[in-house]
């Protein structure tokens, strides 16, 4: 888990995520992530609203750790969803990452 906060943490300082759930959702509507982080925590409407879109987008969805550790990595409060719009990056993360279903 570890190696996938460092990739968020990357990611964001390179402004190649979006953070939170909404901001998460205008970016799958507009085609623009490569995948998803999905905090393990996060509450059931947040996930139904992300995991609905991304999959009817085609777009990976990977489990995370919790949205506190997600928030801390970024220096932000806790974090449910996280979209990577670098291809790059996203394609590091699934390799980390089991993919969900």
């Amino acid at each position: 888990m570890s190696g996938l906060l460092g990739l968020i943490g990357l990611g964001y300082r390179a402004r190649s995520v979006v953070v939170g759930v909404d901001a998460v959702r205008k970016e799958l509507q507009a085609g623009k992530c490569r995948c998803v982080v999905v905090a393990e925590d996060a509450s059931p409407r947040a996930v139904d609203r992300v995991v609905r879109l991304a999959v009817a987008k085609a777009v990976p969805l990977l489990p995370g750790p919790s949205a506190a550790l997600i928030g801390a990595q970024l220096g932000k409060p806790p974090v449910m969803a996280v979209g990577v719009r670098d291809r790059a990056l996203a394609s590091g993360m699934v390799q980390l990452a089991p993919v969900r279903s």
